[in-house]
């Protein structure tokens, strides 16, 4: 079923107000990564406000939907969505990166019990969702598993050996997400390792394989409610992203991919800018 536009506005507003965070925080930490942070944003927006089962006054609830952010360096959104749905203060968020803070620069579930997973070391998370959509099949849950990946982390060979499992063990409540920014932290992610055809690449270890725009909230939300019909297999959705998308100047530019606007004119020109739309 196709979102109603009212509830395409919600999201886009949402989406904006994470957006902001994530540019807000970074600059209060002098550091991190916005470009991979701003290109998931729609994505995580439609899981956490329109997708995912969960509940903020009961985090830890058996048979919640279970959300894994391999991408960890993305942590910026996942925190503004956190805080966004009720689990963290926003107060926290200007904590970001600081010492003994639970906001680490990749997210740690040591500091931060309340996230499914400590990553940020790549090619971990889909391995871990394994486990994890296959404990809540054991159990007879409901909980699906989301895994976020980033598309440099597709280089990583533990990836591949997930997605061939995955399959084999026909892991239907399991869906990846590839965030296909195509710029990863040294170059072109064609320049460091071509992934093409990456859609084609699961279609042949056996995955329910969809292509969209990442940035489109009807194929977003569409493309989930493929994947939660795929009983038989495990879904990944190809999402073609923009790095850095909402903020013109850090659009498709490899510098932000790990560096933050360190001047108040920037600053606040990105704040602006999601404000009114960005380049939507």
């Amino acid at each position: 079923m196709d979102p109603s536009p009212a509830d395409v506005e919600k999201l886009k507003q949402q989406a904006r107000r994470i957006r902001r965070l994530v540019i807000e925080m970074l600059a209060a930490a002098g550091s991190g990564h916005p470009g991979g942070s701003l290109s998931a944003a729609d994505i995580v927006t439609c899981l956490y406000f329109a997708v995912m089962r969960h509940k903020p006054d009961d985090p830890f609830w058996e048979d919640r939907d279970r959300f894994i952010l391999s991408k960890g360096h993305a942590c910026p959104v996942l925190y503004a969505a956190l805080a966004e749905a009720g689990y963290i203060a926003h107060d926290l968020l200007s904590s970001l990166r600081r010492l003994g803070s639970p906001l680490q620069g990749h997210p740690d579930r040591r500091k931060l019990k309340l996230i499914e997973a400590s990553t940020g070391s790549l090619g971990l998370g889909l391995s871990m969702g394994i486990g994890m959509a296959l404990a809540a099949r054991l159990r007879r849950s409901p909980s699906r598993t989301y895994v976020l990946l980033g598309d440099g982390e597709c280089e990583e060979g533990q990836v591949w050996e997930a997605a061939m499992y995955g399959s084999h063990v026909k892991l239907g409540n399991l869906c990846a997400i590839v965030d296909y920014n195509r710029l990863q932290l040294d170059a072109a992610v064609a320049e460091i390792t071509d992934l093409e055809p990456l859609a084609d690449k699961w279609r042949a270890f056996k995955w329910n394989t969809i292509e969209i725009d990442g940035h489109d909230y009807g194929q977003i939300l569409r493309a989930f409610g493929e994947a939660d019909q795929a009983q038989d297999r495990p879904t990944v959705i190809v999402a073609s992203t923009v790095k850095g998308k909402g903020v013109s100047y850090m659009e498709n530019q490899l510098k932000f991919h790990g560096s933050v606007p360190d001047k108040p004119e920037d600053i606040q020109r990105a704040l602006a800018e999601i404000e009114s739309g960005g380049s939507r």
